[in-house]
């Protein structure tokens, strides 16, 4: 079963609640303590009701992942910039300068290491900075223990936002070998099913009917390239996609042009996958089967592909044994109107970028070299 969104999280965030309650029964009990040096004492326990009544909004707040956005995010923040600000005046400058603790202590930590869980290093780091300018703001002398202070907050921000970090990047790599092994697992079983009905029966169709004449041989040999495409399909058609880099701009070529292997077409790629962007891959698989549409109609016989991945620009090569293309021919069909060569192959692959090579004999067949940068301006 795939993990719940955010769930490496919510244990930091039961931490974080946790924390702030600990700071806070720290507060209630310095509170009790210096009671009498305070200048306006009512006015503190005011502030630590304040606190107490916040501490537990944060914490049914934080709990619901819909409510982990800015406003609350902001409201925390602002709530203990404001009970930071207050201490001179609820607490006594005199208080202060003879050792009196802050109001907020450790407490005040607490938007620090909300902002550092739901956002990382850096919004954790902004945080910790403007909760350590609003101490420093309230003491008339600092000293080295000011900056422990703040150094320490600093710390805790970076430290948290990139736990967290690093473990929202790892529930999202178990995400994605979730969904993986549950696809591998769903192409295993269809495999099997298919293997024991459907491409027995187009094996069975093409081995009887390959040397019978008229339809019942056509008949054969389009059910011997659809059981050459099924198990092309069931042996490489998962893994290859999810092993593309992330993002909806990434196709496989070898997935597009799987889809042309047949028992008259044979497809030769590399092992890994050749990712392109979305529009490139879609136009070479479309002149490619151009290509082998002419094939089909000209030449007959096999033809073969061949996907070459030489990093700034991919190739594909279609090969045939037929007669060959006569010298001219090209030229000729372009001015009676037939515009497949010109439009769908060399059209299509100059509008990325790329060339079109054609090698062609009497009687030695034809070679088409298309060539396309990976990345097109």
């Amino acid at each position: 079963m795939p993990s719940p969104p955010g769930g490496f999280e919510v244990p930091l965030w039961r931490a974080l609640a946790v924390f702030r309650m600990a700071s806070l029964a720290y507060v209630c009990v310095l509170a009790v303590r210096d009671a009498d040096r305070y200048a306006h004492p009512y006015a503190v326990a005011a502030l630590v009701f304040v606190m107490i009544i916040w501490t537990g909004v944060t914490a049914i707040g934080y709990a619901r992942p819909a409510w982990r956005r800015w406003p609350l995010l902001l409201a925390d923040l602002g709530v203990v910039l404001a009970i930071v600000l207050a201490t001179p005046w609820v607490v006594g400058r005199t208080a202060l300068t003879h050792g009196v603790p802050t109001m907020g202590v450790a407490w005040m930590a607490g938007p620090v290491l909300a902002w550092a869980v739901s956002g990382g290093r850096r919004r954790g780091t902004v945080a910790a900075l403007l909760v350590a300018g609003a101490d420093l703001a309230t003491r008339e002398r600092i000293g080295q223990s000011s900056f422990t202070g703040v150094i320490l907050m600093l710390l805790a921000g970076v430290v948290v936002g990139h736990v967290a970090r690093l473990a929202a990047d790892a529930e999202e790599r178990l995400q994605r070998a979730v969904e993986l092994e549950a696809a591998t697992r769903e192409r295993e079983r269809l495999a099997r099913n298919i293997h024991d009905s459907v491409l027995q029966v187009l094996a069975l169709v093409q081995r009887r009917g390959a040397d019978l004449p008229g339809e019942a041989g056509e008949l054969a040999r389009l059910a011997g390239e659809q059981e050459a495409a099924l198990r092309a399909l069931i042996a490489g058609g998962g893994p290859a996609t999810a092993s593309l880099p992330a993002g909806p701009e990434a196709v496989d070529l070898r997935t597009l042009l799987s889809r042309y292997a047949s028992s008259a077409v044979a497809l030769s790629a590399p092992a890994t996958p050749v990712p392109l962007p979305r529009r490139v891959a879609g136009e070479l698989a479309a002149a490619t089967g151009a290509a082998l549409d002419n094939v089909g109609r000209h030449a007959g016989g096999r033809a073969w592909v061949l996907i070459e991945d030489e990093g700034a620009t991919v190739t594909v090569s279609i090969r045939d044994e037929g007669p060959g293309i006569p010298a001219g021919r090209l030229a000729e069909a372009a001015a009676q109107g037939r515009l497949g060569v010109t439009q769908s192959i060399r059209g299509r692959v100059s509008d990325l970028g790329g060339t079109v090579r054609i090698v062609s004999a009497p009687d030695a067949g034809t070679e088409i070299e298309l060539t396309v940068p990976r990345a097109v301006r």
